[in-house]
């Protein structure tokens, strides 16, 4: 009798024992929401008072300008001994105003100030290209700030997580196009799912702009030859990496790091049933064990994240909006995923080219030995036909 009760004893003591390690547990994942959504607002708030600061600058700057030419006709008229100019006839600086092609004007200066590529509303208009991406040797032409893409500014669902649906989608971008050659699928879901920091493919832009990114799930040999063609072309690309990834090439994940490019999150088991397919709970953990291991070894604050396999649901992108992190899908991909089974060299160049449009996500995995190969020409040929590769943000 007293062995069944001290038995009894030992299973209500592990059981207790065994809630409050779910409590703790618990308790640490709502502070690093809490920590996260606190970044995310400063981050934000940062942001906010930069563009204010630059606006201001640039009025001032612009004010200046025009004060200057309203100047110029009297100062033309005090060194002229009492001539006057004729009507239609220019100043004689005028030539040197600032206001011709190739220099920047107040219209140039105010664009740059708004697009954030200026720190002084002075800065001259850089037509070469290295010079425009600085001189260090990242491919983006910046070094990582340790923030990932930054903080999503759209609004964050506050509805209830739960009542949302569920059903698992596969994604895939399908082959029906809009008249600047996005998949309609894509612009359909992106207009859909969009409040969700999710992008399927970015809307908001009508410029030739490509955003390149590469899932990680395995090394097969080729990501730093991959990194070498980024530097050398100055392209910069997001690299979304698994944990298993992460813990056996730490060497190339701080290479992207170091070089600019953008470290993703492609969870930490890249489960086969898909993410969305398990519950709340495992779902935050697979995300944010990952997050938590690349902070604590690489000082890099991740905010983006790459379903495995593309598999979804709505209520999952509300639970991975609400830890923080934007959803990013894609509006180009091909079959590049299995080593065994790679596609032609020239066909794949060209379906690449053909699908460029406005906004574009691009997918490639970088097991194959296809995408390596042509990665060059393809940066070559995209930038030729007039598109840009931005870092994605």
């Amino acid at each position: 009798m007293e062995e069944r009760n001290g038995s009894n004893f030992n299973e209500f003591d592990f059981d207790r024992e065994e809630e409050e390690q779910k409590r703790k547990r618990q308790e640490q994942r709502i502070n690093r929401q809490k920590e996260r959504r606190r970044h995310q607002l400063w981050r934000l708030a940062a942001g906010i008072f930069a563009a204010a600061c630059v606006c201001i600058l640039a009025g001032a700057f612009a004010a200046t300008r025009l004060g200057d030419k309203e100047k110029a006709p009297i100062q033309q008229e005090d060194s002229g001994a009492g001539q006057t100019q004729e009507q239609g006839e220019q100043p004689a600086e005028a030539g040197q105003s600032g206001d011709q092609p190739g220099e920047t004007g107040e219209g140039e200066a105010d664009e740059l100030a708004q697009a954030g590529n200026v720190s002084d509303v002075q800065a001259e208009v850089i037509e070469d290209p290295d010079e425009l991406q600085g001189e260090d040797d990242t491919a983006a032409g910046t070094a990582s700030d340790m923030s990932g893409s930054g903080p999503d500014t759209r609004p964050v669902f506050d509805g209830d997580i739960a009542a949302l649906d569920n059903t698992l989608q596969n994604w895939g971008q399908g082959v029906q196009f809009d008249d600047w050659m996005r998949p309609t699928a894509a612009v359909a879901a992106q207009e859909k799912y969009s409040k969700y920091s999710a992008d399927f493919v970015r809307t908001e832009t009508e410029d030739k702009i490509i955003y390149l990114t590469f899932d990680e799930g395995y090394e097969n040999g080729y990501t730093e030859k991959i990194l070498d063609v980024l530097k050398e072309k100055k392209c910069p690309a997001v690299f979304f990496v698994t944990q298993p990834y992460v813990e056996q090439e730490p060497e190339l994940v701080r290479r992207m790091i170091d070089e600019g490019h953008i470290v993703g999150n492609h969870s930490v088991n890249h489960p086969s049933a898909g993410v969305a397919s398990l519950p709340r709970q495992e779902q935050e953990e697979e995300l944010l064990g990952l997050h938590d291991y690349v902070k604590e070894n690489f000082g890099y604050e991740m905010s983006l994240f790459r379903y495995p396999a593309g598999k979804f649901s709505e209520q999952s992108l509300a639970i991975v909006q609400s830890i923080g992190y934007t959803s990013v899908f894609w509006s180009f991909a091909h079959a590049d995923w299995d080593p065994a089974n790679q596609p032609d060299e020239a066909a794949s160049l060209q379906k690449l080219m053909n699908r460029l449009h406005p906004g574009a996500i691009y997918l490639l995995h970088a097991v194959s030995a296809t995408n390596t190969n042509i990665l060059g020409q393809f940066i070559d040929q995209a930038r030729a036909a007039g598109y840009e590769f931005r870092p994605y943000r």
